[in-house]
């Protein structure tokens, strides 16, 4: 009976996976979320390889920079991969253009809200488009202009953050936009999650901060410590000191370089309210706090002082394993849930 349980498990997991696998091309509907520094080449291409969907986090690089990336990935893998563009990226046009040439099969758009003119020229190029909707009204927006796909990110995520969780996020949005599939993002860490967001109408997830963590991320081996060492507790959103100087919130892991960071803000404050500063500048020098910080903890490993962002599920990750681990993990877990209760007993 187990046998025939087990056999009914995988063909629904694999059904509630279709919509999403199919849209990506892949064996499984798991995406692994754009990061800064760690989405590059070698993780990117261990993620489809292991048949997930590994996208390459363009970040701040020049269209130059970019194809190289694209090429050194299609050297290491030849299944789907696809390519996240930030759309306040100066030269957003000319990168555009770069997965055009390069035939990249799915440009996603994140960081804002992309314009019709920017996901029409992906489209004529052959490209799929995926978009970031945080709410239901730009959800509906976004289909409109003629996005190919959604993800709706929690603010349990890493990194940049908006304020509303997953678990509301999917409540609004899933019933509501059936027209595209919807990926979702934020705080999954295992299976029985992702099978849950399955079974509301999710057509798959997304996951950053387990694969950060992977052997074959490039982070630096301090970087994965901290997540190994880190509770869910431990990744918390950047505060802003004044409302007259607003700070973006970021999700990263307290260390003495965000608590630096408050007291920087309330220096620059006084600065401001003595006349040393204007408002602009004072702007300014909150902003640039952080300038090469995401670096430092990514690639030097100096978890101390650098930015290391993380998502709540951190807690979830309790040791560097390969990423067909990883995946086959998630697998696991959904299908003993499914099992559990009977699934085609």
């Amino acid at each position: 009976m187990a046998e025939l349980d087990q056999t009914a498990a995988n063909d629904t997991l694999d059904a509630l996976q279709q919509r999403g696998a199919a849209f990506l091309g892949t064996r499984h509907a798991i995406l692994g979320g754009a990061m800064s520094w760690v989405s590059e080449r070698h993780l990117v291409s261990a993620i489809s390889n292991a048949g997930g969907f590994g996208v390459i986090a363009c970040g701040a690089m020049p269209p130059a920079l970019l194809e190289k990336e694209i090429e050194a990935t299609k050297a290491l893998t030849d299944k789907p991969f696809g390519v996240n563009l930030i759309t306040m990226h100066p030269q957003l046009d000319e990168l555009v253009q770069v997965c055009i040439r390069q035939q990249v099969g799915h440009v996603v758009f994140a960081g804002g809200i992309p314009s019709g003119a920017h996901i029409k020229a992906a489209k004529d190029g052959g490209a799929k488009v995926v978009a970031f909707a945080p709410a239901l009204v730009l959800a509906k927006r976004l289909v409109k202009f003629g996005a190919d796909a959604l993800v709706i990110e929690g603010s349990e995520a890493g990194g940049h953050i908006g304020p509303v969780s997953l678990t509301v996020l999917a409540q609004e949005i899933l019933p509501h936009i059936t027209d595209v599939p919807v990926f979702v993002a934020g705080g999954i860490g295992r299976g029985e999650a992702m099978l849950g967001y399955l079974e509301m109408g999710a057509a798959g997830v997304q996951l950053g901060t387990r694969f950060a963590a992977a052997s074959e991320s490039i982070a630096h081996e301090n970087f994965k410590k901290a997540f190994i060492r880190a509770a869910a507790r431990d990744a918390l959103p950047s505060v802003q000191l004044d409302e007259r100087f607003p700070v973006i919130p970021v999700r990263g892991l307290i260390n003495e370089g965000t608590k630096r960071f408050m007291r920087h803000q309330a220096e620059v404050v006084q600065k401001f309210q003595s006349g040393e500063l204007d408002k602009a500048a004072a702007q300014l020098e909150i902003e640039h706090f952080w300038a090469g910080a995401l670096r430092r903890a990514v690639i030097d490993g100096d978890v101390e002082t650098g930015s290391v962002m993380a998502g709540q599920s951190v807690g979830m990750v309790t040791s560097v394993q390969p990423v067909a681990e990883i995946i086959a993990a998630l697998r696991a877990q959904a299908l003993a849930a499914l099992v559990a209760r009977g699934t085609g007993a």
